[in-house]
């Protein structure tokens, strides 16, 4: 008798265990995460951020402007008082980094994720509100002072003529007009507006970011050439050119894409990167 009602407790239990097990059911394992799909697009402008911070917060980036217009003086006062000239005297400066400060339009681009556009460029142009470089402003009031004259050859194009003007006046810069401004208008190369310069006057010393502000012969060159013609003209380097310090744009980065400006940034980065040199 106790062997049998054993048997049926056994029974029961095994049944309210069975029916306990479906009534609550085990957990569920926690959900695996789906793979993040590949990477397609590139944060734009992300490779200049250390340069626009250069520019913007280093002492060094405004030492070596000081330095430049510095140097610029010592050799002009050199020339003037050394070589009488058979014209008169001029100075050639390009704008953009080299008198001008544009790189809160490059940390614009920064936060927005935009690329250089010509739209956006020419309303940062029409604000006229670009700082003057660190010595800029001193150094050319000195030139002008001495009687000699300053010429802004920019490839800035020629609808920014006004705005640019408004800038330089603005900053107390000599020689801000029409005159004196040589804007593009249908090529890039500055040779011509140099050579229109120098038909009338000595060109005493040129000032510039990029080496196509010196001569044409770096004019579309790649990068290897580019570095064979300064080692080729390095007894002008301060003597007659002076170059300013540029680490947001320039021909040196055109020049890895061997110019062409319509590369997708990831082609644009692949590029650089593969231009490096590491050991």
């Amino acid at each position: 008798m106790r062997g049998t009602l054993f048997s049926r407790a056994l029974v029961l239990a095994l049944l309210a265990g069975a029916l306990t097990a479906c009534i609550c059911p085990r957990p569920s394992p926690p959900p695996q995460l789906a793979p993040s799909p590949p990477t397609t697009s590139y944060p734009t402008n992300e490779h200049t951020v250390q340069a626009v911070l250069w520019v913007q917060r280093s002492g060094e980036y405004r030492a070596l402007c000081h330095q430049a217009f510095n140097l610029a003086r010592r050799v002009l006062d050199e020339e003037l008082k050394a070589n009488p000239a058979p014209k008169k005297r001029a100075v050639i400066v390009d704008v953009d980094e080299t008198v001008l400060d544009n790189s809160p339009y490059q940390a614009r681009l920064v936060k927005t994720r935009q690329s250089y556009a010509p739209a956006t460029w020419r309303q940062w142009v029409d604000l006229a509100r670009a700082e003057a470089l660190a010595g800029a402003v001193e150094f050319l009031t000195h030139a002008a002072a001495r009687g000699v004259e300053v010429f802004y050859i920019s490839n800035r194009r020629i609808e920014e003529q006004a705005g640019t003007l408004a800038n330089l006046r603005a900053k107390g810069f000599p020689n801000a007009d029409d005159a004196h401004l040589l804007l593009r208008t249908t090529e890039g190369s500055k040779a011509k507006r140099r050579a229109a310069v120098s038909a009338t006057y000595e060109i005493v010393l040129l000032l510039g970011d990029n080496l196509n502000d010196f001569s044409e012969a770096f004019d579309g060159k790649d990068a290897a050439t580019r570095i064979a013609e300064v080692d080729r003209l390095a007894k002008e380097f301060g003597r007659r050119f002076i170059v300013l310090p540029n680490p947001l744009y320039g021909d040196f980065e055109d020049s890895i894409y061997r110019y062409n400006r319509g590369l997708p940034e990831p082609e644009r980065d692949a590029l650089r990167k593969g231009a490096l040199k590491d050991y």
